[in-house]
């Protein structure tokens, strides 16, 4: 089958031809927002009776109330029906995804003595509760638990809860199950897009109601925690896949093109750009996707293709390695590989990335799956501002201060006269002369 790859010459571009290369899947939310609406609205209104309707009418599942929640009964089928191989694989990455996270949690307290006897610090503490989102429309994702759930309990969570939509015949998928069973996670629902997001939002009759939401989703999820943002904090924004892969000419296009194709294959509402300054990695690449995609299935050749051969993915030729890194920053993506004899000499020119993978031993693959970096990162040019999910979203810090009664004068001192200019007299005579009457010493 003939797959006409989109190539884009990245010098001939008009400004808003490089503008349209930026665009995502759900850069523009309108639409889904609209159509979001009624399902929330009935969910906040009906609870799990609108959540049974809508999982009939979107998933195809008939379900009966009793089965929202996943039973002790699934999870023993589940472990029952997995392979030992995949069951082993599952703990090796929930080993490295813990190690890493476990070294990203602050201590309980830090207080640091900002002038003589006075002292100011944060206390950290977990958030109460957040909803798991574990995709399910495009395949099975126990990696996307494990990214999304480790660091919750790392962090301390009390109440961490999955959602995820069921398959056609009702059920979890068993290694999802397995997943959650192994980090610790008993409380599963069979739930999935915009009805899911407001379920844990508003709380039904048996799903609990949940101050985070955090995980992957299609354009109609991500509509949903926009609208319901007041709500419920929606975490970073995770929507469809999105990668580049840079090439020099140190590597073979071939290998680009294999790399390629991992981010692609999410779905046909994924993005993926191999950009490169060397037409003969392109010309390589170019001629290696066939016989890659002739070892695929045909459902995920089916997916890549039509992102390569879109708008939304391709071969992005660059003149410069200066123009190149230009175009990477200003996409933000939310994977970025770097293949290269020499890797790290382009670190120190990217800025916006949701990662960066170095070399051509570090395959995204490895990150989405075991290296134990998070692998739920932040899309549609979100990078530039917002980091990969990790302990820190599943925690909150309060400031601590304290202040002794030498180091009061020289900093009351300074405060008195900052309220005075700004007119406030109660913060002024709080520090003032008056103060010293109330106080026994």
């Amino acid at each position: 089958m003939e797959h006409e790859v989109s190539v884009w010459e990245l010098d001939a571009l008009s400004s808003e031809a490089r503008q349209l290369l930026l665009k995502r899947t759900e850069s523009d939310l309108s639409d889904y927002l609209n159509n979001v609406r009624p399902i929330v609205e009935q969910v906040k209104q009906h609870g799990d009776k609108a959540l049974l309707e809508f999982t009939s009418k979107f998933d195809g599942v008939s379900l009966s109330l009793d089965q929202l929640k996943v039973t002790e009964e699934e999870f023993v089928a589940a472990e029952q029906s997995i392979d030992e191989a995949t069951r082993e694989s599952i703990c090796f990455a929930a080993s490295n995804i813990r190690r890493y996270h476990e070294s990203q949690k602050p201590g309980e307290m830090t207080l640091q003595e900002v002038r003589k006897g006075s002292f100011v610090g944060e206390r950290f503490l977990p958030i109460p509760s957040v909803a798991c989102y574990v995709p399910r429309g495009k395949g099975s994702f126990p990696s996307v638990l494990l990214m999304n759930a480790i660091p919750a309990l790392v962090a301390g969570v009390k109440q961490t809860i999955v959602i995820t939509p069921p398959g056609p015949d009702g059920s979890v998928d068993a290694a999802t199950l397995v997943a959650a069973k192994e980090i610790g996670i008993k409380d599963v629902y069979k739930c999935g897009g915009a009805q899911a997001v407001a379920a844990v939002a508003y709380g039904t009759e048996t799903i609990p109601q949940c101050k985070k939401i955090v995980g992957p989703g299609s354009p109609w999820m991500v509509a949903a925690k926009t609208l319901l943002s007041n709500i419920i904090d929606p975490g970073i924004p995770a929507g469809p896949s999105e990668s580049i892969v840079f090439a020099d000419d140190s590597v073979d296009g071939g290998l680009a093109a294999l790399d390629l194709l991992i981010e692609a294959e999410h779905g046909p509402d994924s993005s993926a750009f191999l950009v490169t300054t060397s037409r003969k990695v392109m010309e390589e690449a170019l001629a290696a996707l066939p016989e890659h995609w002739g070892r695929m299935e045909e459902l995920r050749t089916s997916y890549s293709s039509t992102v390569l051969c879109g708008a939304m993915g391709g071969i992005v030729l660059a003149s410069t390695t200066r123009s190149a890194f230009q175009f990477i920053n200003d996409y933000a993506p939310e994977h970025l590989q770097i293949l290269s004899k020499a890797p790290w000499q382009f670190l120190n020119l990217i800025e916006n990335a949701g990662e960066v993978l170095l070399g051509e031993h570090s395959p995204s693959t490895l990150g989405n799956y075991v290296l134990g970096c998070n692998a739920v990162l932040p899309t549609s040019g979100a990078a530039k501002t917002v980091s990969p999910l990790g302990v820190m979203d599943f925690m909150k810090f309060m400031s601590v201060a304290y202040v002794t009664e030498s180091g009061y004068p020289e900093m009351a001192k300074h405060a008195e006269q900052l309220a005075n200019y700004e007119g406030f007299d109660a913060h002024s005579n709080a520090v003032s002369a008056i103060r010293k009457q109330y106080l026994k010493t």
